[in-house]
């Protein structure tokens, strides 16, 4: 804070705002020292923001944000933090007007025999500032718990008497609900509903709310993701109007690079580029290349704290479904002027970057720029090209554009192998729908090198984009991805000794050892076990404005820069890398800057709420198209053992469900945490991770996308070694002691899937 002269407007705004009580003009002008005239010039400055509504002021002359929350207001208990304190949020904020919520932390009270606040409840509380954006609450009195939404499938069964019957699609609830005719809000037999439970734990009654769709329609299917995990789908009025309005960006100041021949490479059904290419041998430096990676100039369009931005924000990220993507941004942004279409003139925002021989980045510079798409090309397309047969439009840009980019590619490849990047081979599940919306067929993603071309560009971007900002000393939301919990290490470690696979024995893992006993099992039968495990093992990645490295990719920053167009937190660094080198309008804000412990918070939520929808959908898409082959048989590897059965995923597909722990025989079977086995008591007949065997598909549920399997026969069991002496699950006493059975049903667990860089 400058004292001895009259704040700015934004200043003094800041002030305000991050008071934890209202001030009035003698706390301001003491705190930034003013006398004489300067207190005159700061009292007409704030005659001026309480005029513009930017402050509010009351009877006794003090002002605060008019965003402020009341010294007593009603909130709601929405969760509780990896500390334990229970946070809630306001019962009338509406995010896309107000913003993000702020912290609302409930102070811990003696309830005097009264039960103890919760997730879910209402409650009248006292309010006390404790920073900028965050509160202190006590709970004056508890106003009831609002009632419980819960998804299912509606069905009117025979025999019921006029009674409906709620199934909830989450796998975890395993209840029924009775809905009465009044009550079914003009639901039809099969349709998805949101219900609301009207009567206690023992009477299982409810009322349907709201009615999705009819589960006989595929579009239905990711509708059940998007309701579930709570996606935002409709864009404000004033968001839309904003996008609307949106005009071509002028030349102005930026770098005029429309003669530059860049490329967009991108899948085939692909509707917006946001991501243009370029290289050149750099002349000066022998085997080093100069790298152009342009990526579409979101932050000119989507300006701090407008209707556009807010809605960006809530959403934090695109969802992607096999029939249709929920975007972060309306289509008049994504599809028309953040969509590098080849020939037009778009704004963008360069990383040019210098890499020698070896492929270390010498040196990078960050531009404004005017570009102009010379093709739209593809990933198969420019592979086929490569591999000797161009088509028309690839073939003159070969010399120039296409061989270029792969030398450049094959010295930053050479580069990620040398610093040892994590190198999982897990196989992507690719989804074709039909005509009908229906899936066609199920299969796996090819991995060309023409993606891995993009993705190595795009990595070499995102690291030049942090270093610049940690040299510009700029905030930066960083893309961690912490070592892997110790724990987990050690449990991962004892496990591949069962296999007879070594890992080096310390506290601290480079993901070279991994990879070392990745390719020691590279052409065996439990090749796919093995990196599903170490994929199990990892840390998740997350946003942080504390730099942990990325030790996937073995980096020691990264952050994500190539994407603004469907990730906020890529918005984030380009507002941030303009501001840091004064690149003109649309940077970050001055009040963004403190709010950086916030971004990761709520944009880490973001992608793992997307990653849930995503993920529940593709299993319910794959539940559709099985239960036509209820009663087929298949083959199939085990994946996952829990005391209650095994996962197994079928050959091929990759579809994955339920053997129950029932199914598997007259008998109770031990589970074997160390080992990751079920054993038979009686016969010592034993199931494993790896074990490949042959399937009955029993059941395939599309609302829930739960699969159940019976074994028909074992086809090969993995060969397994005794756990090492001293390890865990010896001293836990895992493998030996008391044989005690396990339950022999319960609730599955969530599936995993490969995480996101």
């Amino acid at each position: 804070m400058a004292k001895g002269r009259v704040p700015t407007r934004d200043e003094l705004l800041a002030f305000i705002r991050d008071s934890a009580t209202p001030v009035g003009k003698r706390e301001i002008a003491r705190a930034y020292s003013l006398k004489g005239d300067q207190r005159i010039e700061l009292k007409e400055l704030l005659r001026d923001l309480r005029d513009s509504g930017e402050i509010a002021a009351d009877r006794a002359k003090t002002f605060k944000d008019p965003k402020a929350l009341t010294d007593i207001t009603v909130l709601e208990i929405v969760r509780v933090d990896d500390d334990g304190h229970l946070l809630a949020v306001p019962r009338r904020h509406d995010e896309e007007q107000d913003g993000p919520p702020p912290r609302i932390e409930i102070v811990p009270q003696s309830s005097r025999g009264a039960p103890a606040p919760a997730v879910g409840d209402r409650v009248l509380a006292s309010l006390k500032r404790r920073g900028k954006n965050a509160y202190e609450a006590r709970i004056i009195r508890r106003l009831g718990s609002g009632p419980k939404k819960i998804l299912g499938l509606y069905e009117e069964p025979d025999g019921r008497h006029g009674l409906g019957l709620v199934t909830p699609t989450d796998k975890k609830l395993r209840r029924e609900f009775d809905v009465r005719a009044a009550d079914k809000n003009g639901a039809l037999p099969g349709d998805i509903v949101w219900i609301e439970e009207t009567g206690g734990s023992l009477a299982r009654r409810a009322r349907v709310v709201e009615r999705i769709g009819p589960m006989s329609d595929p579009r239905t299917v990711s509708l059940i993701s998007i309701a579930a995990n709570d996606i935002p789908i409709d864009f404000p009025e004033a968001a839309l109007e904003e996008a609307e309005k949106s005009k071509a960006a002028p030349l102005g100041d930026r770098l005029d690079l429309r003669s530059v021949p860049l490329v967009t490479i991108d899948g085939e059904d692909a509707r917006d580029f946001d991501d243009a290419v370029f290289a050149e041998a750099d002349a000066a430096h022998p085997g080093g290349w100069r790298i152009l990676v342009a990526i579409a100039d979101v932050a000119w369009y989507v300006r701090h704290d407008r209707p556009l931005d807010r809605a960006a924000y809530r959403r934090g990220t695109s969802v992607y479904f096999p029939d249709r993507v929920v975007p972060m941004l309306p289509e008049a942004l994504s599809n028309h002027w953040c969509s590098l279409v080849p020939r037009e003139d778009r704004p963008v925002l360069v990383a040019e970057m210098w890499i020698d021989a070896e492929g270390h980045l010498k040196r990078h510079k960050f531009h404004r720029a005017m570009m102009r798409s010379t093709a739209r090309l593809t990933y198969n397309r420019v592979q086929t090209a490569m591999d000797g047969a161009p088509d028309d439009e690839i073939a003159p840009l070969m010399d120039k554009v296409v061989r270029p980019l792969y030398g450049a590619f094959h010295v930053l490849l050479a580069a990620r192998e040398k610093r040892g990047a994590l190198d999982l081979d897990l196989p992507e599940r690719q989804v074709t729908l039909g005509k009908d919306g229906r899936i066609a067929e199920i299969g796996i993603r090819t991995r060309l090198d023409s993606h891995k071309l993009i993705e190595e560009f795009m990595v070499l971007a995102n690291v030049a984009a942090a270093q610049a900002l940690e040299q510009r000393h700029m905030p930066c939301l960083y893309r961690v991805h912490d070592q892997p919990d110790l724990a987990k290490l050690e449990a991962l470690r004892e496990f591949l000794g069962t296999l007879g696979v070594s890992l080096p024995a310390g506290p601290r893992m480079r993901p070279g050892d991994l990879n070392r006993v990745l390719q020691q099992v590279a052409e065996k039968p439990i090749n796919r076990l093995v990196n599903e495990t170490v994929l199990r093992s990892q840390s998740q990645a997350v946003y942080s404005p504390d730099n942990l490295g990325h030790f996937g990719l073995a980096l020691a920053r990264y952050a994500h820069f190539t994407s603004p167009i469907r990730r906020f937190p890529d918005l984030i660094v380009h507002r941030a890398l303009i501001a840091a080198f004064g690149l003109g309008e649309g940077g970050l804000a001055e009040a963004d800057k403190g709010r950086f412990v916030e971004f990761g918070e709520h944009l880490s939520m973001c992608e793992r709420r997307a990653v849930a929808a995503e993920r529940g959908a593709m299993d319910r898409y794959v539940a559709a198209f099985m239960a036509a082959h209820v009663g087929a048989a298949f083959s199939g590897r085990v994946t996952s053992v829990t005391r209650f059965g095994l996962f197994a995923a079928l050959d091929g597909s990759g579809a994955d469900g339920l053997i129950p722990v029932r199914s598997l025989g007259q008998e109770f079977f031990r589970h074997d945490e160390g080992r990751q086995l079920l054993i038979g008591e009686r016969t010592g007949e034993t199931f494993g991770l790896g074990d490949r065997l042959s399937l009955k598909l029993v059941e395939a549920d599309t609302a829930t996308g739960g699969l159940l399997f019976e074994i028909i026969d074992v086809i090969e069991r993995v060969e397994r070694h005794a756990l090492p002496r001293g390890s865990r699950s010896q001293r836990d006493g895992a493998h030996r002691g008391p044989r005690r059975p396990v339950a022999r049903s319960g609730p599955p667990r969530d599936k995993r899937s490969r995480r996101r860089n």
